[in-house]
């Protein structure tokens, strides 16, 4: 992983962040934005906007968080993430352990997400074909990201919300054939087989923690 695109996106919404909003507000675009046009426009705006905020560019943790609250996390099923990727452990959890599962994940993910942002240069958004029908409830949006090097592999799978000014919303990432949520479910599978779901959130409120500490 030492292309500078392959370094950024792999990081991504890992994250979003997966994923991946930064200059657009809740209920300025219609809920019935077809989903390709709806990444494409969001890819875009989150290339130009890191590119235009050093910032960012630095990796400003307190700046990325408050840029994940505010415009990445109305665009992402987080719950959806988070749950498919503890799998079955998620529906024995309690409410306290979802949602605390679920803070620890967002952090270990902003973390990431922030020290990938000094990778973005020249980078710009190629979409490919939507294979979709009006009835889909979810689907998978393909798009390139190409810059120097070689183009890189970039999916999204979105799921159909009801309207709340968004009509479809973020819940996987792909970079070159490997799923965001299958990662992430290995890793925690072993965690919670061992140590159960309190074992789990310990451990990533641990991996936050240590990785506060290195700034």
């Amino acid at each position: 992983m030492n292309h500078p695109i392959l370094r950024f996106l792999s990081s991504l919404l890992s994250g979003f962040a997966t994923a991946v909003v930064l200059a657009v507000s809740p209920g300025v675009f219609a809920a019935d934005e077809a989903p390709d046009a709806m990444i494409k426009r969001l890819s875009t705006d989150v290339l130009d906007t890191i590119k235009a905020d050093k910032s960012l560019q630095s990796g400003n943790l307190a700046q990325v968080i408050a840029l994940v609250d505010s415009k990445i996390m109305p665009n992402v099923d987080f719950r959806r993430m988070t749950a498919s990727a503890a799998g079955p452990a998620w529906r024995k959890a309690s409410p306290e352990q979802q949602k605390r599962l679920q803070e620890e994940f967002k952090i270990l993910l902003v973390r990431t997400y922030a020290g990938a942002l000094s990778q973005v240069n020249e980078q710009e958004v190629v979409m490919k074909p939507l294979r979709a029908s009006p009835q889909d409830q979810e689907l998978v949006v393909r798009s390139e990201i190409k810059g120097r090097g070689d183009p890189v592999q970039l999916d999204y799978r979105l799921v159909k919300t009801p309207s709340e000014g968004f009509g479809w919303k973020i819940y996987d990432l792909n970079v070159m054939g490997v799923w965001l949520v299958d990662t992430y479910r290995g890793q925690f599978a072993q965690e919670i087989n061992a140590h159960g779901m309190d074992g789990l959130i310990a451990t990533l409120a641990e991996r936050n923690k240590a990785n506060a500490r290195k700034g």
